[in-house]
């Protein structure tokens, strides 16, 4: 656990805030109450808006010396995302994940948060307000999965298996033009391919052993460090696609996550030709 961040405090506090600013406003949302941001279905919501401000005020008395990087305050301050790589302490925070699917009233979303001490990914969680409960990581300590209540579960990917026999999840929507159409023909390879539009979901459906693979091209901190923690400590085998370690300052490179370091060598060399 990080010795300055308390995981379960931080834990909390976005149950509270989905509890008071995402989920009063699932399946009603006003038509002033949803923008778009860099495309169509690049939205941002009053929800991810009030929610990320009492996250970053709590998070601001708490710890009054750590850097603050959500998804919001960035989109408003650019400069701000450059503030993580020499930080000695932040914390990274999605205040909803999947806002395209809760603005369609769809109920898979989730508000994540990591916590990063020089540049090292230290702690990670992703809860999910519908289910009411957390998939948490910190560095060294396994992934697990907890209710409210207290109650535990450990969290461990699944059984390496055969190319054929692979179920997983793969954003293809920010690979290069060039190279999507080769990529998509490539996972004709594998059994099944999704995508959940809700990074929250993939890492936990992941980190609980219920799919094989994991690809995204884009890499923003909120929307990767959390999950890849997670999956890290569930038993995963991660890298970008060069073969380098995901660190948090990263946002380029690609990244490919699956049970061991066989599988992910069999699916960059097979499939995930970019």
């Amino acid at each position: 656990m990080s010795s300055t961040i308390d995981t379960t405090t931080l834990a909390d506090l976005l149950r509270r805030a989905a509890k008071a600013e995402i989920l009063p406003r699932f399946r009603r949302l006003g038509s002033n109450d949803v923008r778009a941001k860099s495309e169509a279905t690049d939205l941002v919501t009053e929800a991810d808006l009030q929610a990320e401000r009492m996250i970053k005020a709590e998070a601001a008395t708490l710890w009054p010396d750590a850097v603050f990087v959500g998804e919001e305050s960035v989109a408003a301050d650019p400069a701000l995302l450059g503030k993580l790589e020499g930080a000695d302490l932040a914390v990274v925070v999605d205040p909803v994940d999947g806002t395209f699917n809760f603005a369609s009233g769809i109920p898979a979303f989730g508000v994540m948060a990591s916590v990063v001490a020089r540049g090292e990914t230290v702690a990670g969680i992703i809860y999910d307000p519908m289910g009411d409960d957390w998939a948490i990581a910190e560095k060294g300590g396994g992934a697990w999965l907890r209710r409210p209540g207290g109650e535990t579960e450990r969290l461990s990917v699944a059984a390496p298996v055969a190319l054929d026999q692979m179920v997983g999840m793969a954003s293809t929507g920010f690979l290069p033009k060039p190279k999507r159409g080769e990529i998509l023909a490539n996972l004709a390879k594998v059994r099944f391919l999704a995508n959940y539009r809700c990074a929250a979901h993939e890492y936990r459906a992941f980190a609980g052993g219920h799919v094989h693979y994991l690809m995204y091209n884009k890499l923003m901190p909120w929307d990767h460090l959390a999950g890849t923690l997670l999956s890290i400590e569930a038993g995963a085998y991660a890298a970008r696609f060069d073969g380098s370690p995901y660190l948090p300052h990263h946002i380029t490179g690609g990244l490919l996550i699956t049970p061991d370091r066989a599988s992910w060598e069999l699916l960059r060399r097979e499939v995930f030709t970019v």
